[in-house]
């Protein structure tokens, strides 16, 4: 595969961030707040459907985001796991009813990553300045949820790992395109939690902005670095979420209500 990069294009109305090389047959995509019905604080292409918004909107952007991205097909497919800043993958490799189903069920029980191997059935994770991470294997793909406590837990070269596995592959064969999130400049935290950071990552992950500026980012590229990514193949050029309100949901700037964008893909 080549280099990744990320071009924004504007698709049934609904804004996108994707590589539209469809790298290792996946198509994909980080969405934008714009082109949905829901009403504020929501507006408008809010995807989350555990944010308060009303549940008709949700099903409708839903299915904005998903035409966009030449999906509307195989929508009755989605699997959507309950996101609980854990370090839990769940692979999905059969497009079988009771094989995803269970992998339904075991998503619902509570993950933040998805190994998908199988055509047909496309995944979607919701955020709102936590990281959204897409890695693309020749013929399968993980989309991965990284807020603080997953970064720490490496959850992304978790998810890298099992990728490769799955896919037959060498973790060097992966791409990586980290989504938009709430960037270093507009991510202060505590002394205590940066202090954490610096211990398991080194000074990579803290910037000169003001004393405790933590850059989760540098964190994930040091996890997937290490389990043998090439540094060359992880993608980081999203604006943050925090200062682009306007384009993206952000839980602290907007004072915890809010929509949620997401990470869409499939094979």
């Amino acid at each position: 595969m080549q280099a990744p990069s990320l071009t924004r294009y504007v698709a049934n109305g609904v804004t996108l961030l994707g590589d539209t090389s469809r790298p290792g047959g996946v198509t994909f995509a980080f969405t934008e707040r714009t082109g949905g019905v829901s009403k504020a604080p929501y507006a408008s292409l809010n995807l989350g459907s555990r944010c308060g918004d009303d549940p008709a909107c949700v099903a409708e952007n839903r299915a904005r985001a998903l035409a966009a991205l030449d999906a509307e097909k195989i929508a009755a497919s989605l699997v959507e796991p309950r996101q609980v800043h854990g370090d839990h993958v769940v692979v999905v490799d059969s497009s079988a009813p009771e094989a995803l189903a269970a992998a339904r069920a075991q998503a619902q029980a509570g993950a933040d990553a998805i190994v998908c191997t199988v055509p047909g059935v496309p995944v979607l994770l919701c955020f709102a300045d936590c990281v959204p991470v897409v890695l693309i294997a020749p013929g399968a793909f993980a989309v991965v949820h990284s807020g603080w406590r997953g970064t720490l837990a490496r959850i992304s070269a978790k998810a890298a790992a099992v990728l490769a596995e799955e896919a037959a592959c060498e973790t060097a064969d992966i791409c990586a395109y980290v989504g938009p999130h709430a960037s270093a400049a507009d991510y202060e935290v505590s002394a205590e939690l940066l202090a954490t950071f610096e211990d398991e990552f080194g000074t990579i992950v803290h910037t000169a902005e003001t004393e405790r500026n933590l850059d989760l980012s540098a964190a994930i590229r040091c996890a997937l670095t290490r389990v043998g990514l090439d540094s060359a193949r992880i993608l980081d050029a999203c604006p943050s979420t925090v200062s682009n309100t306007d384009r993206f949901y952000s839980y602290r700037a907007e004072g915890g209500i809010c929509g949620r964008h997401a990470a869409i893909a499939y094979l």
